[in-house]
């Protein structure tokens, strides 16, 4: 029986694959985050579908049977999305819409749209439209894709210039435009950090959703926009903080996610460039999370691919008010007692002993722990400043815990 959902809502359909790489808690971990997807672009998902195979069918992600299953469905629910947990090929997405009848995506054309939706500056808009653009250039084929036609009229139009060959010009000269456009805002974004001296820089970076934005406003007392949606935070927020009398600047960045777009990467460059030229790195968690170790080694993945796998980096566990361990019964011997069973104070022993000091816990909305926070930034940012500014070391005494 399907429940009745909000007429507002968008109905999707959820279709993953469980492989020998991608087992099935796995599979089910990535349609978990995948309906939060959907739900953040205002979708309602009604089902999802799952198939076990070696590997994807090249011509349409899952077999037959499956696919003809997921078709009745959609057919008797009046589902009007399929979204699809991996990027799909051009021909494979074309097939799959030829079967199913209905709006086919798959998770890097989700999270684009979600990308359009947040982004609220000029440059954050010109990365996402560069992104989308890059995305639609090899999928254009077999499409009508109505664009507008920009350069179209007398004497534009090639010998014999079939329609996809020109919506193929229009995007590739839409994309020339947005990288020159987007250079002149990486310049200007550069004097902006120039301009800002020798201050120490702090950027927050992190998984989506593991409440950077709400750490920000509590330590910078600003208002930066929280919300309980992935990627709530886009455009880059530069704040001067003091901790005492200390000042430095901080950065909010936009969260990164497991399966992240490359066309995504790439356009937001820039914004990665805030990371890059960071003096320290708070790495923020969400310790209540029950996968967040698997978010940790995604981010971290992602530091390496843009260059700042080393930098200094404090280990920000967020959340612990919200943190539940499963009960365990350790009279029933049938059950293996595993992390997600692990208290807290054991998740602390497990950081500490593999980060040393670099591990807080904290509750940034319920400002649990934040003097240890602020104690240890501070004594960071100090030896940092310090080592910049040898002459101002007697500015800066050691923190004082009961200001």
């Amino acid at each position: 029986m399907i429940e009745k959902v909000d007429i507002s809502h968008e109905r999707a359909v959820l279709i993953g694959v469980i492989t020998k790489s991608q087992d099935e808690v796995k599979s089910k971990e990535y349609l978990d985050e995948l309906e939060f997807l959907t739900y953040t672009a205002g979708g309602e998902v009604l089902k999802r579908f799952t198939q076990k195979m070696d590997m994807p069918n090249p011509k349409t992600f899952i077999g037959k049977g499956k696919m003809e299953e997921v078709r009745q469905f959609i057919e008797d629910n009046d589902i009007g999305t399929a979204i699809f947990d991996d990027e799909l090929s051009s021909a494979q997405e074309r097939n799959i819409s030829k079967i199913l009848q209905c709006k086919v995506l798959d998770r890097t054309n989700l999270i684009l749209d979600i990308f359009a939706q947040r982004a609220q500056t000029s440059y954050a808009r010109t990365q996402v439209e560069l992104a989308q653009c890059e995305y639609l250039l090899p999928r254009l084929k077999g499409m009508w894709t109505h664009l507008e036609r920009q350069k179209g009229g007398i004497g534009m139009r090639g010998p014999g210039e079939t329609e996809i060959e020109t919506d193929r010009r229009i995007v590739r000269d839409k994309i020339a435009l947005l990288k020159d456009k987007i250079k002149i805002i990486d310049k200007q974004m550069s004097v902006q950090r120039g301009n800002r001296g020798q201050m120490v820089r702090v950027a927050l970076v992190g998984y989506t959703n593991v409440g950077k934005s709400t750490l920000m406003n509590t330590i910078s007392k600003s208002d930066v926009f929280a919300e309980n949606k992935l990627f709530a935070t886009l455009d880059t927020t530069v704040r001067k903080v003091v901790i005492q009398n200390l000042p430095f600047l901080l950065t909010d960045t936009v969260g990164f996610i497991r399966k992240l777009p490359t066309q995504l990467v790439d356009s937001f460059k820039s914004t990665l460039d805030e990371v890059r030229e960071a003096d320290l790195l708070l790495h923020v968690v969400d310790i209540s999370h029950p996968n967040f170790e698997d978010h940790i080694n995604a981010v971290n993945k992602t530091l390496g691919e843009i260059g700042s796998a080393g930098k200094d980096t404090i280990m920000v566990f967020n959340k612990i008010d919200a943190y539940i361990p499963e009960p365990y019964d350790e009279t029933d011997l049938e059950v293996e007692r595993t992390e997600a069973h692990y208290s807290l104070q054991e998740w602390k022993k497990t950081w500490m002993n593999r980060v040393g000091d670099n591990a807080l816990f904290i509750s940034a909305l319920n400002k649990q722990n934040m003097n240890e926070f602020k104690k240890r930034v501070y004594d960071e940012v100090r030896e940092i400043h310090v080592k910049r500014f040898p002459y101002n070391n007697f500015l800066y005494p050691d923190f004082d815990e009961e200001e």
